[in-house]
């Protein structure tokens, strides 16, 4: 029997709340993020299992923090997801993998006239790059005549989004002058102030906020402070859990586009919880080191977006073979529970299209491995192996010294 995508499926859950709905038991799309940093901690090897073990009820019940504070700020929905279908198909070269490069890439750009017309003067879909540099391509828009012939400097425009609108970031509007975008463009246009709209994060921004986060980790860790690394610990667990979420991959994140409203919390949250504690095999084996996590992270997302089409899939054959009644209930006959519904999807698991499922687990292992070893305290290694812990020393003895690794 193949299970899987199943498990993959009990350590995914994310983003519940909004989908379950308000009268919905709020542990229903808990259960998988805790579960998943509750066993990642067992995947570590000696020396580092005995700090995280120590801290292990503090990364279960934190495990469910960012989706606890998604409605808080409009900044934290976005971090959960990434709807790749958006930028077209594989392989996505053109996504910079870097955020700021990305940001710039696909947000949108206008002046203000000294009329008070506004005009879009930079947009992705307007846009075309030809040898590193970019061309308006809308003949149609009037910034055609805003644009110098040969161009504009892909770099020098990067530069200056960086610059003067990425520091407004959190702020309401990104607002800056005509001067400093009039020398990248190489040309004077009427313009009294630009204003930049982010038509990108809205969209999700998952693989790059996971490297932000581990970034936070890593500092706490050669600052010594333990409440920020277990805080960064607990939530760098549950958003690599969303990333091996197929359905945090798409647009159509809860069926919405397909007729399938429900999805979502169906195959995250209803699956898990039915078979979890009796079906799935919990061993991965040890976390293994991971040389370059940014592109690791990339994997992970672009791995899980393959899987899309065979989870919308698998829910419209289960639509068509059961009354919507019986679709998503576990129904309690005289014999006992009946999960037929459920066994039936879990017969026509993808398996030529899936990969192992309990990466999402051992993953957070790894990644927690990388930053503790790999670059605590500033430590840098020249090969792709990570320097030993020091024989006798616990993880909090290695985390208080301020010297380096600890060495």
């Amino acid at each position: 029997m193949n299970k899987n995508l199943l498990f993959r499926i009990l350590f995914l859950a994310g983003a519940l709340l909004a989908l379950l709905g308000a009268g919905a038991p709020a542990k229903w799309g808990f259960f998988g993020h805790r579960r998943l940093n509750r066993l990642a901690v067992f995947t570590l090897p000696p020396g580092m299992i005995g700090f995280y073990k120590k801290h292990i009820e503090y990364l279960t019940e934190h495990a469910v923090d960012p989706d606890k504070r998604r409605y808080a700020t409009r900044h934290e929905a976005p971090r959960h997801f990434l709807d790749l279908d958006r930028y077209g198909t594989f392989p996505f070269d053109h996504i910079p993998r870097r955020w700021a490069e990305a940001c710039a890439r696909f947000s949108d750009v206008y002046v203000v006239t000294p009329a008070s017309d506004t005009l879009l003067l930079y947009g992705y879909e307007q846009v075309r790059e030809v040898d590193g540099r970019w061309f308006w391509a809308d003949t149609l828009a009037d910034a055609r005549n805003y644009w110098p012939a040969e161009g504009i400097d892909k770099k020098a425009y990067q530069a200056w989004f960086t610059q003067r609108i990425l520091p407004q970031f959190y702020e309401e509007e990104w607002r800056t002058s005509c001067d400093s975008l009039k020398q990248v463009f190489g040309v004077d246009f009427p313009c009294s102030e630009v204003l930049a709209v982010d038509t990108f994060s809205v969209h999700g921004v998952l693989p790059y906020n996971l490297v932000q986060v581990q970034r936070r980790l890593t500092e706490a860790f050669r600052s010594g402070n333990l409440p920020v690394i277990l805080r960064q610990s607990a939530e760098l667990g549950h958003y690599i859990g969303d990333a091996h979420v197929p359905l945090h991959t798409t647009a159509n994140y809860n069926g919405q586009l397909t007729g399938q409203l429900g999805i979502h919390a169906f195959w995250e949250s209803r699956i898990p919880e039915l078979f979890a504690d009796q079906e799935y095999d919990y061993f991965v084996g040890p976390a293994v080191y991971i040389p370059d996590v940014e592109e690791y992270y990339w994997t992970i997302v672009f791995d899980s977006h393959r899987l899309v089409d065979s989870v919308l899939v698998i829910e419209k054959q289960l639509s068509l073979a059961f009354p919507p009644d019986k679709q998503y209930c576990y129904e309690r006959t005289a014999g006992g529970n009946d999960p037929d519904p459920m066994q039936r999807i879990r017969s026509r698991l993808p398996g030529s299209h899936e990969r192992d499922g309990r990466t999402a687990m051992a993953g957070n292992g790894q990644v927690y491995r990388q930053r503790l070893v790999h670059r605590m305290g500033g430590c840098r290694t020249t090969g792709s192996a990570p320097p030993q812990w020091r024989p006798g020393r616990s993880p909090d003895q290695q985390i208080d010294q301020r010297n380096g690794c600890g060495v």
